[in-house]
């Protein structure tokens, strides 16, 4: 079952409540000094109050979470048995993962989310306070690399926008935490910029190495086969409600999330699928897409004449996964 990229009913009616008399001038002017302190390589420590939390909340949660349900879902479409019943939120912030995580997976009973600011974690204990899946989540507080080591194991783990908050050795160090936690399936997400890529590459050849199968978006284990200044990176677009557009400062009634991620599991997926990599060139004669195949990166033609096969690419989307007609 494929989720939708906006926000679950239930979260975006707590938002709107938590939202009632805050000033968006206000809301802003904090998200975007959080913005440039994200841009310049800083964590989360500058939301310190709860009306910074709000902002971020405001400016971020939406894009957030339709970059973590794309990523979800191409996990799904590969490995459709995967049925978790725990989930572990690494450095959850406001709990974006986890309302995403609690759409794409009905089976998924309990809810373990880790993240040392107090501040974003209070305001993830008042959104899910009122919802039928979140309600009795867990929220530890600590920092993501030194008190995973304490927390239970669970059948999905999953980190979004967290390890790019690292220097390389402690993200090495909670690459192997993460994995030694995740009984099925870790998923990771990040920033859609070369930076976001490289560290996603990292993460996917330490852990290749560790015995990890690849499910999404690559339907490989080998060495990707991009070349600089090429990187792998995917773009979800979502909706602006009027509140975003007036935080954002933006006309336009939605927003292009970029994105990177890799979904390993510990079973090898039964299904591979080549990915759409870029926007596929649609053309009188025929439809060119480049893919990432297990033979590598290839440019796909497929002739208008062949009207089965042109109609099936008329469909093709970038980051889609393109399974082979049996």
């Amino acid at each position: 079952m494929m989720i939708a990229p906006t926000l679950p009913a239930e979260l975006k009616a707590a938002l709107d409540r938590k939202l009632q008399g805050f000033s968006r001038t206000d809301a802003a002017q904090r998200s975007q000094k959080i913005s440039t302190t994200y841009r310049a390589g800083g964590g989360s420590g500058t939301i310190k109050s709860e009306a910074d939390a709000l902002a971020y909340a405001l400016a971020r949660m939406p894009a957030t979470y339709a970059a973590v349900a794309a990523s979800l879902n191409a996990l799904t479409e590969i490995a459709p048995d995967l049925a978790p019943e725990t989930l572990l939120d690494v450095g959850a912030g406001p709990g974006t993962a986890s309302w995403a995580a609690a759409e794409a997976f009905p089976s998924l009973q309990d809810f373990t989310l880790l993240d040392a600011n107090a501040t974003l974690s209070r305001l993830a204990l008042e959104l899910a306070r009122n919802s039928s899946r979140l309600a009795e989540c867990r929220y530890l507080p600590g920092d993501a690399g030194g008190n995973l080591a304490e927390v239970s194991p669970a059948d999905l783990v999953i980190a979004s926008y967290v390890i790019g908050e690292l220097n390389e050795a402690d993200q090495r160090k909670l690459t192997d935490a993460m994995w030694a936690k995740a009984r099925h399936a870790l998923v990771v997400i990040e920033p859609g910029t070369p930076a976001g890529y490289t560290r996603i590459l990292a993460l996917r050849q330490q852990l290749i190495a560790a015995g990890a199968y690849v499910a999404a978006p690559c339907p490989h284990e080998r060495s990707c086969p991009l070349i600089a200044p090429d990187w792998c990176h995917f773009s979800q677009r979502l909706p602006r409600s009027q509140a975003h557009r007036q935080i954002k400062g933006a006309e336009v009634p939605f927003e292009d999330e970029r994105f990177i991620y890799v979904a390993l599991t510990r079973a090898q997926p039964t299904t591979r699928a080549a990915r759409v990599l870029a926007p596929p060139d649609v053309g009188k004669a025929e439809i060119t897409a480049k893919l990432c195949s297990q033979g590598g990166v290839e440019l796909a033609k497929v002739p208008r004449r062949d009207k089965t096969a042109y109609a099936r690419a008329r469909r093709w989307r970038w980051g889609d996964a393109v399974i082979a007609e049996s």
